[in-house]
């Protein structure tokens, strides 16, 4: 169902920004927390090709030499330290210098402007890789947090299209890649990229980035759709 789109979306106080304010990931340190994600991640990057991380599990270079991406995150069901998530959208910004499982990443979050003040500081730890769990792997590959802060983050979800707009920063819309049944597009299956096992091939309709001094277009360039099931440590 589309989403209404607010004016002046991108134009947030002063006082919603944080970007100076994130720790530098070399002195952040996980603090395993009681949290749990489910839902959608989707993305559209600067590979010509499906993206190469997804069956070399970031071993092999992206097609381009580096990936710039953006991120969306759709969440159906979750929690963090008991406060609900069900129901957030979430965007990131993703600037990675060479292969994937090397590390060195440049990230900025955009978080749901809806959310609470606890969830919104949750799922910060979360995508820093802060809280542990699935998403702990980020303090060691993310090198930098550019920026965090609340943002109006639209995301559609109609048939084989996927969508996220976040003022004028991110506005992108990918398509499922058809397969030889028309009900079953092309993907990757019991894979184990970090994102979930089943990834879904798409490509870029009409994406691109202006934010961070990035200038970023992916129109018909590769795209995947992945089921996410996330969860913080065991106890």
């Amino acid at each position: 169902m589309a989403v209404t789109r607010r004016k002046d979306s991108d134009k947030l106080p002063i006082s919603q920004r944080i970007d100076q304010r994130m720790p530098n990931p070399g002195r952040r340190q996980m603090t395993p927390t009681n949290w749990a994600i489910k839902g959608e991640l989707f993305l559209n990057c600067s590979c010509t090709v499906f993206c190469p991380c997804v069956v070399s599990l970031g071993g092999h270079p992206p097609t381009e030499g580096h990936c710039h991406a953006w991120m969306a995150i759709a969440i159906d069901e979750g929690h963090y330290e008991g406060e609900d998530l069900s129901g957030l959208n979430v965007g990131l910004l993703v600037d990675i210098p060479g292969r994937m499982g090397e590390g060195n990443w440049k990230v900025a979050a955009y978080v749901d402007e809806r959310a609470s003040g606890k969830a919104y500081n949750g799922i910060l730890q979360i995508f820093s890789g802060a809280a542990g769990g699935t998403t702990g792997l980020f303090t060691m590959l993310v090198s930098e947090i550019i920026g965090a802060e609340r943002a109006p983050v639209e995301i559609t979800r109609e048939g084989n299209k996927r969508g996220i707009n976040i003022g004028r920063k991110i506005q992108g819309e990918i398509e499922m890649l058809t397969g030889k049944s028309p009900d079953h597009p092309v993907m990757v299956s019991n894979s184990k990229y970090w994102m979930g096992p089943d990834i879904i091939a798409a490509k870029g309709l009409r994406s691109k980035v202006r934010d961070y001094g990035r200038v970023w277009d992916f129109d018909n360039m590769s795209a995947e759709i992945c089921p996410i099931d996330w969860k913080g440590p065991k106890p």
